[in-house]
């Protein structure tokens, strides 16, 4: 069967994509753009990239006519540009304009939980968008789901960050709110199971785990699977706005992203009854603590698919990464630096693609942290993203307050692009020339006074801070 799957360098679509190609199935993926797909991890012949911008119409002819499924998994709540409920329809209805052009049979679409009166701004747009993707050419299935509960995902990651951060938690009232989490496991076996099944056609299911919890339980539940004592006092005072600084400073969330998981957060996400399970031939549902347990195997054998912190979030980055993969070099500053490496050129590039996250930048990790710090009080990601894989990185991927542009082993090159807030564009880049040389280069693109400002008054500091991580990189064993 020939599928279409939308998002593909997204949280679900990574995880759906080596399902699809297990199954036999020639997959179509769609992104935005193309060098943020990992092309090394999949082998398959059946596998098709192709480079598709739903909010661009010209582009929507790339989509081949002979497909048999689409997946639509394309969210745009975590952006910071725009009104992402705007996006969201623009998107939705040039997908369902080209799809209606080729011979798909069957949408199937991930949605969230609306069955309340009162809905947040996401779960509105998520409800919008499957009025929209309704038509006469093709059956639409559209599967419903709350919390998300797997290694990386948005929800598992706030929850995470909240109890091993604080022993002692004064939360909002909407701790008190109900949902229904569901393994991620789970959402890909529905996702599996309505493919091709005619009965789901023109039909849209909740799916949900076990039990329903509220946020207070599902944190102390976490805490205890993890071994950890926890007390959490509920105060009916904090407003809104509060509630996402709260979320902003103590998680890995942007602010914009705080503040609408925030106000989805006030409304209860419960599945209504359906037939889903026995029309696709029942599924075995995973409980939330084994579903906490199954996040942390992953975690521990270091074999987390996708993470959420990769979504591109930054308003330069809009466009993808490929703009920006071509260092400038007219009206930059510029920092570069020769070492002579004296060891194997396999452990210095091992030590390149180790860095950052939990291994630090080599040198001065007080600094980094400070900067971190001063990013997070202005608004930016700061450190806390961290970083997918110790060992293991690809363009694309968040690297704490960078962006990965290009990592490749056989060219012996990364370059990372700054996410944090600046008067200007920064890049970092490490290379290895001959086998026996590493340079590391250091690009800041200043954006008027204020960025020549910027980077004359922390000129000290890099002197100290680049000198000693290129020295600690080629020779720490």
């Amino acid at each position: 069967m020939k599928i279409l799957l939308t998002g593909a360098t997204g949280y679900i679509a990574q995880r759906l994509l080596p399902v699809l190609l297990e199954n036999g199935h020639q997959v179509v993926c769609c992104v935005r753009d193309i060098s943020r797909f990992n092309h090394e991890r999949y082998t398959a012949a059946d596998l098709i990239v192709i480079e598709v911008n739903f909010l661009d119409e010209e582009t929507l002819d790339r989509i081949p006519v002979d497909i048999d499924v689409a997946y639509y998994l394309i969210h745009s709540m975590s952006t910071s540009v725009g009104d992402f409920a705007k996006l969201e329809d623009v998107s939705a209805r040039n997908f369902r304009s080209r799809i209606e052009q080729t011979n798909a049979a069957q949408v199937i679409y991930l949605s969230g939980i609306t069955n309340n009166q009162q809905l947040s701004k996401h779960l509105n747009s998520r409800k919008n968008v499957e009025e929209i993707l309704m038509s006469d050419k093709y059956g639409l299935t559209t599967l419903k789901a709350g919390i998300i509960i797997g290694s990386g995902s948005a929800s598992f990651e706030i929850i995470r960050d909240l109890v091993e951060k604080l022993p002692m938690i004064i939360g909002p009232k909407w701790l008190n709110t109900k949902s229904q989490p569901i393994a991620i496991r789970n959402v890909l076996q529905y996702l599996l199971g309505v493919l091709k099944n005619q009965e789901s056609y023109n039909n849209s299911y909740d799916i949900g785990g076990t039990k329903v919890l509220t946020y207070k339980e599902m944190l102390l539940r976490f805490a205890k699977v993890r071994g950890l004592k926890r007390v959490i006092w509920v105060v009916p005072v904090m407003t809104p706005r509060l509630s996402s600084y709260w979320l902003y400073f103590v998680t890995s969330t942007s602010y914009s992203l705080a503040t609408h998981l925030v106000n989805s957060m006030k409304v209860e996400v419960i599945c209504k009854e359906n037939n889903l399970n026995e029309l696709i031939g029942g599924i075995e549902l995973i409980g939330y603590n084994k579903a906490i347990q199954l996040a942390f195997g992953k975690i521990e054998q270091n074999q987390v698919v996708s993470s959420w912190k990769d979504a591109l979030t930054s308003s330069i980055l809009v466009n993808g990464i490929s703009p920006h993969i071509q260092v400038p070099k007219f009206g930059c500053f510029t920092d570069k630096r020769r070492y002579k490496i004296t060891q194997s050129y396999e452990k210095v590039l091992q030590n390149i693609w180790s860095i950052g996250g939990t291994k630090g930048w080599y040198h001065a990790n007080w600094l980094w942290e400070i900067r971190g710090y001063i990013d997070r009080l202005t608004g930016g990601v700061g450190l806390r993203r961290g970083r997918k894989n110790p060992l293991e990185i690809s363009a694309g991927e968040s690297l704490d307050f960078w962006r990965v542009l290009l990592a490749n082993k056989s060219q012996k090159r990364l370059l990372l692009y700054a996410e944090m807030k600046l008067p200007g564009e920064a890049w970092l880049e490490f290379k290895i020339i001959n086998n026996n040389e590493l340079v590391q280069t250091a690009t800041f693109r200043p954006l008027g006074i204020w960025g020549r400002i910027y980077w004359y008054s922390v000129l000290p500091f890099h002197g100290y801070i680049f000198k000693g991580m290129i020295r600690a990189i080629a020779t720490n064993n």
